[in-house]
């Protein structure tokens, strides 16, 4: 048996929009016509497959984990005779709307929060009594995604942490450098404190033997989601604490009440960093991550998930340290990293009974499995949130996660990365991040982008 991968850029089939790609993988038997491109390079099968058991296609959303899916499906297929297909895409709804209106559509895929799924209600099946579900920490049960009903359709599998990822080493070397004015990781927890130590490290930068105090904020489609959906979450956290809205919703409208205070991190990010703001529209998340793991940044926006491209690269293990996004806010001194459910599993109720019930017994399989279990711990680096996973041969080994519990073990409040109204508000907004950085727009387009687009795509995400 051997995994069949395929890489596709641009085309015209129904597959793909606009130069996105994925791969494929196939346990089972495959053919062209089945995926509808025509432009398979060799095929993968396994006798033991058998499809009167039913079948698993699960289209999934990151890249950076599809060479552990393989290896599962193999295993998995192995075991059962079940046959597995496994594809990853780049852009995710397109692929998702292309695929699932194909006869032998994915049978799970996955979802990233509220607005996501009020698209897909009628694709999703009721969790509330699969192993999935019953296995999920208490904790957790209230971060599921209901239907109308109330019944669990979306089950969270991976809560994950992000914030501004540092260099332990170039930091102690600013903190004893004569010029600073910041002397200790402790001292440096709020804003005011990262722009000191930002500002004077990009003026000593040839000295700290860095180009920038910041890797580079690309806006590259592969790098600007971290702009665009994970750094408004700070401000629209401290707003929801503020007005007491409910944090698992999307409210028809948001104020902007701290979006002032987004600019304040923003400009530090396109002044203090290693390109110059004029460039960062082609700078790609390869870019950022290579100049923070070669040393060439002190500080590094993004999340526990980045961890497999930054070890066994010049920074080492016991370098890497998170602090919180501090934007500037009354009391961000106690604030911890952002806490992120942005990944759900969902069985499409569409699929026959057959292949929901064989993806049911994947699903469960990969919570119970000793052998899936240490591949989504310990390959994969996934903090989950279901019970069985318990055991500490199964907890991560990560250091940017302990250093997400160090944060809680002080009691620090998380920020949660609560839901937006849709993948276009996040474009919208990260078109006029860019706009402000090159000079086209001000900080009040922004602002407008904020408010006006959200107001309008909640109307457009959620007419009834």
């Amino acid at each position: 048996m051997s995994p069949l991968y395929q890489s596709l850029q641009g085309g015209n089939d129904d597959t793909q929009d606009n130069g996105s790609y994925y791969e494929s993988y196939c346990c089972s038997q495959c053919s062209d016509a089945h995926h509808g491109t025509g432009r398979l390079r060799g095929g993968g099968s396994s006798s033991s497959a058998d499809n009167s058991q039913g079948r698993v296609y699960y289209l999934n959303k990151k890249a950076e984990e599809q060479e552990s899916w393989v290896k599962l499906g193999q295993q998995f297929e192995k075991e059962t005779g079940i046959p597995v297909q496994i594809q990853v895409a780049a852009n995710y709804d397109e692929t998702l709307r292309s695929e699932m209106a194909k006869k032998e559509a994915p049978t799970m895929f996955q979802a990233d929060g509220p607005s996501f799924m009020n698209q897909w209600k009628a694709y999703a099946a009721d969790m509330s009594q699969s192993d999935l579900y019953k296995n999920l920490s208490d904790d957790y049960k209230n971060r599921v995604l209901n239907n109308d009903d109330g019944k669990p359709i979306a089950i969270p599998y991976a809560v994950e942490s992000y914030g501004i990822i540092y260099n332990k080493a170039l930091l102690n070397k600013y903190f004893e450098s004569s010029w600073s004015s910041v002397k200790s990781i402790d001292e440096l927890n709020n804003f005011k404190a990262l722009k000191a130590a930002a500002d004077e490290i990009q003026e000593h930068k040839d000295e700290m033997g860095v180009k920038g105090a910041f890797s580079s904020p690309g806006m590259d489609g592969s790098s600007s989601f971290r702009f665009f959906f994970h750094l408004p979450t700070v401000p629209l956290f401290y707003e929801y604490k503020q007005d007491g809205v409910d944090m698992n919703t999307v409210p028809a409208s948001v104020k902007g009440t701290y979006v002032k205070n987004m600019k304040n991190i923003w400009d530090l990010y396109i002044t203090d960093t290693t390109v110059e703001p004029s460039t960062i529209s082609g700078k790609t998340m390869d870019d950022s991550t290579a100049e923070f793991a070669t040393g060439q940044a002190v500080f590094f926006q993004d999340g526990v998930w980045i961890y497999n491209q930054l070890k066994g690269q010049s920074v080492a293990d016991e370098d890497l340290g998170v602090l919180p996004i501090y934007i500037g806010v009354k009391g961000e001194e106690k604030q911890g990293l952002n806490q992120v459910i942005s990944n759900y599993w969902v069985v499409n109720s569409k699929a026959s009974q057959a292949d929901q019930q064989a993806t049911q017994k994947f699903l469960s399989w990969l919570i119970t499995n000793d052998k899936a279990r240490k591949t989504i711990s310990q390959d994969m680096g996934l903090v989950t949130p279901f019970t069985t996973f318990d055991d500490p041969v199964y907890q991560v080994n990560n250091p940017l996660v302990n250093a997400n519990r160090e944060y809680q073990d002080k009691g620090f409040e998380g920020v949660v990365n609560v839901p937006n109204p849709s993948h276009q508000w996040e474009q919208d907004l990260g078109g006029a991040l860019l706009n402000y950085t090159q000079g086209n727009g001000g900080w009040d387009a922004v602002t407008k982008v904020f408010t006006d687009n959200w107001a309008k795509e909640y109307k457009l995400s959620y007419a009834q």
